[in-house]
């Protein structure tokens, strides 16, 4: 009788302790799947992790809206200018077959164009270059004619590779604000010419035909400067004068109306 109640007891204290255990891990295991939060004077709810293994503190702060609020703006401007793109190709009226040819003649034999080859030749004489030819005076009507025939090599190279591949290489102003932005569009023009479409593109009748009459020009010169790297030279300033007439076409207007005021 006395084994068998000593055996109920020690049965009712099994129980009980284990129910106790299994209360208190279920109370570690709340404790630990619900981390303490608390709200900061600003509104921030802010989530500790006080257990290994738990995500680290979760905030929702004021710098990552402004973060979200920069990338918005970044997107709308890049938005803006592909609108502004596309607006100014579809006010774009391609170049005609006749207006094509009188920009050739007009660009080869007119009078700036002739003007342009004169005050080359000219700088040619002041540097004795090439040597060989020499400062007489004389010698600058043979400087005049190198200058115009590698001038009418260009311009004949340009007008049959434009025709061919449909490139409109006449300088349009942006039309945008600001002098960085206006002056990297005069530079970026001299290497872009538009399609029928509107859209710039790489130029290869400006680009080429540069590249082609200076090194084309060799042929004739003599030897101080019948070399690569003399025609490489010719072609580097050929396109630092088209940079420069770009940026020049870009503003003028602009300074003419504002010393006209004054």
């Amino acid at each position: 009788m006395r084994t068998r109640l000593n055996a109920s007891l020690l049965g009712a204290s099994l129980a009980l302790m284990s129910s106790t255990i299994s209360g208190f891990g279920a109370i570690q295991e709340s404790a630990v799947q619900t981390p303490p939060s608390f709200t900061l004077p600003d509104g921030t709810i802010t989530t500790l992790a006080l257990v290994d293994g738990i995500d680290p503190v979760q905030s929702s702060t004021g710098s990552e809206l402004a973060g979200d609020a920069t990338a918005q703006d970044r997107v709308g401007e890049e938005a803006a200018q592909a609108e502004a793109a596309s607006t100014e190709a579809d006010e774009f009226a391609p170049m005609t077959d006749s207006e094509r040819l009188r920009n050739y003649l007009t660009g080869t034999f007119g009078p700036a164009a002739l003007e342009r080859t004169a005050a080359s030749a000219e700088l040619m004489q002041l540097r004795d270059i090439p040597i060989e030819w020499g400062r007489n005076p004389s010698k600058y009507g043979v400087r005049l004619g190198s200058a115009f025939a590698q001038h009418f090599i260009r311009g004949t190279l340009q007008y049959g590779v434009s025709s061919a591949l449909h490139e409109d290489n006449r300088y349009q102003r942006s039309g945008r604000n600001g002098i960085w932005k206006r002056t990297g569009y005069a530079i970026s023009s001299t290497f872009l010419a538009r399609r029928p479409n509107g859209r710039r593109r790489f130029s290869l009748s400006k680009v080429g035909s540069a590249g082609g009459a200076a090194f084309i020009s060799r042929a004739w010169l003599p030897g101080s400067i019948a070399t690569a790297g003399a025609g490489a030279s010719s072609f580097g300033l050929t396109i630092a004068f088209d940079v420069g007439s770009n940026v020049f076409r870009e503003f003028w207007p602009d300074l003419k109306r504002h010393f006209g005021r004054n």
